[in-house]
C-alpha cells in the first residue's frame, strides 16, 4: 500500500501549548520505518504551514479563538489530502484535534462526488461536539465533530463546500469526558458513542462488530485517533488527560480488528504533546497503533 504522511503542526485550537510538535515526535518515533517494515511504500509530504501563536493576535471571533488561522490551516490540509491519488492511504499527524476538520473533509472529497458518504470512527476521551455557543473555553479542538456535521461557525462548517458528515455515519469510542450542553447536542444528533462504561461492559470486540454493522453501508472509513483516548498511564503526553481510558491492548485490538475489516482508508493521529510526555512514550505508542491499523500482527 502507498501511505502518504502529512503533518499539521497546529496547537491553535488547544488550551495548552506543545501539540504543534506532535508530528515531529511521531516521526522521531520512527513512524515511516515502522510502516516500511510492514511492506508499505511511504511518502512523507512534510507539514502544512501553520501560523505560530506568537505571530498573530490572540483574539476571539464569535467565541472562537484563532479562528482565521485555524481555518487557513484546515483548508490547506483538506486541499492536500483531497489531491492525493486514489489508492493512497493518507496518514495525517496533528496537532490538536481541530485539524480533523480539514483532514476528514479532504478524505471524504478525495476523488469522489461531493455527495458520497464516508464513515468516521472517532477514538477519543472527548466527543468534541461543542459549538461556539456551548463551549466553556472557546477552544476549537473541542468542536471539530460538530462543525463536520454542519453545526457551529459557518466558515468552519463550510470547509467541504456543502459536504457534511451525517451523524449516523459517526461512531465514537472511548468517551469519558463530555460537557453538559455538548451531551444534549450529541443526543439530538443521534451519534453512536461508546463510553468507557460500554467498553467495560461489552468489550472492544463487540463494539467493533457493532461499529462495522452500523457503518456497513459505507465503503470507506476514516479513523481519527486522539492519544488521550488511551489511559494517561499509557499515553501521558496529552494536554487533556482523563483517567480511566482504553488500555494498551484495547487500543491495539481495536486497530487490529479494523485492519482486518479492510475498510479503513485513512487515519489521523492527534494531540501528542511531547512537552508533557515521558521519553517520547506517547508518540511511540501511537506509532504502534498506526502500525496495527496498517497490518502489524503478533504472528
Amino acid at each position: 500500500m502507498n501511505v502518504s504522511i502529512l503533518g499539521i503542526p497546529m496547537d491553535l485550537g488547544a488550551g495548552r501549548r506543545g501539540v504543534d510538535m506532535g508530528p515531529s515526535a511521531l516521526r522521531n518515533a520512527h513512524l515511516s520505518r515502522a510502516l516500511r517494515d510492514l511492506g508499505h511504500s511511504v511518502t512523507d509530504l512534510g507539514d502544512v504551514r501553520v501560523a505560530l501563536p506568537e505571530s498573530i493576535d490572540k483574539h476571539e471571533e464569535g467565541g472562537l479563538v484563532f479562528l482565521d488561522s485555524i481555518l487557513e490551516a484546515c483548508r490547506a490540509a483538506a486541499a492536500q489530502v483531497a489531491a492525493l491519488p486514489e489508492g493512497t492511504f493518507p496518514l495525517t499527524l496533528g496537532g490538536d484535534h481541530s485539524v480533523s476538520m480539514g483532514t476528514v473533509t479532504g478524505n471524504a472529497l478525495r476523488g469522489r462526488p461531493a455527495g458520497e458518504r464516508m464513515g468516521l470512527i472517532w477514538v477519543d476521551a472527548h466527543t468534541d461536539y461543542n459549538t461556539p455557543h456551548s463551549s466553556p473555553s472557546g477552544n476549537i479542538h473541542g468542536m471539530p465533530v460538530a462543525h463536520l456535521t454542519g453545526l457551529g461557525d459557518r466558515h468552519l462548517s463550510g470547509l467541504g463546500g456543502g459536504w457534511h458528515m451525517r451523524p449516523e455515519d459517526i461512531v465514537m469510542i472511548g468517551i469519558r469526558s463530555v460537557d453538559p450542553h455538548e451531551r444534549e447536542l450529541l443526543r439530538e444528533a443521534g451519534i453512536q458513542a461508546y463510553t468507557m462504561k460500554e467498553v467495560d461492559q461489552l468489550g472492544i470486540t463487540r463494539i467493533h462488530e457493532e461499529t462495522l454493522e452500523r457503518l456497513g453501508h459505507l465503503e470507506r472509513l476514516h479513523v481519527s485517533f486522539d492519544a488521550d483516548a488511551l489511559d494517561p498511564s499509557v499515553c501521558p503526553g496529552v494536554g487533556t488527560p482523563v483517567p480511566g481510558g482504553l488500555t494498551y491492548r484495547e487500543g491495539h485490538l481495536l486497530m487490529e480488528l479494523l485492519s482486518e475489516s479492510g475498510r479503513v482508508t485513512s487515519m489521523d493521529i492527534v494531540e501528542v504533546n511531547p512537552i508533557l510526555d515521558t521519553r517520547n512514550q506517547t508518540a511511540e505508542v501511537m506509532v504502534g497503533m498506526a502500525a496495527s491499523l496498517l497490518g502489524q500482527r503478533i504472528l
